[in-house]
């Protein structure tokens, strides 16, 4: 059955990410199941109301069932739990264990959520951040926080612990990757 796939809950999200889809469904929400209702709790002009609706329909948030409007009931629920599911084959997923634990709970869709107080749970973070940097490069400070403002906002820190535990090395203005786990590019055997 179609209703047991339901909608992502990233088309969920941009279903109801327009300021008018969001009064529509409101108004669904609330009571109005009738377009007409819609317009009249809502106050858009009805081309708007039928836009909205529209998309709200393909998405599979609102149903249309013999002229009277409703919500579809458990999308949002099914949505958040397959979100919620972590697929196999992961990013992470090669690492050892305690590496892979220490990485899904701190770095999320590549970006790091937060730096891990714990010195050897930080380290598994540093190892991480290093292989952003090519061994024998150098780097200008400004590079450096470019390219670790991708994954976090604290560069400063994040550059401090780097250095610090030997990821990176610095002189005259210039950081190079001193250590940390040199991975092979995809594709080479």
């Amino acid at each position: 059955m179609a209703a047991e796939a339901g909608p992502s809950a990233g088309a969920l999200a941009g279903a109801l990410s327009d300021d008018n889809r969001r009064s529509v469904f409101a108004a669904v929400q609330l009571g109005a199941n009738r377009v007409d209702d819609v317009v009249a709790t809502t106050c858009l002009p009805g081309t708007v109301v039928a836009k909205a609706l529209g998309k709200l329909i393909d998405v599979g948030v609102v149903a249309a069932i013999d002229g009277q409007l409703t919500l579809v009931g458990g999308v949002f629920q099914h949505a958040a739990r397959a979100a919620l599911a972590r697929p196999s084959g992961g990013e992470h997923d090669a690492l050892p264990a305690e590496a892979r634990k220490v990485m899904h709970a701190f770095v999320v869709d590549g970006r790091l959520q937060s730096i891990p107080t714990a010195h050897s749970k930080r380290l598994i973070v540093l190892d991480w951040l290093a292989q952003a940097f090519e061994p024998g490069a150098r780097y200008s400070e400004q590079m450096v926080n470019l390219i670790l403002g991708q994954r976090h906002p604290d560069t400063a820190a994040l550059r401090r612990y780097l250095v610090d535990d030997g990821f990176l090395d610095r002189a005259g203005g210039q950081y190079w990757r001193a250590g940390g786990t040199v991975v092979e590019p995809s594709g080479n055997t």
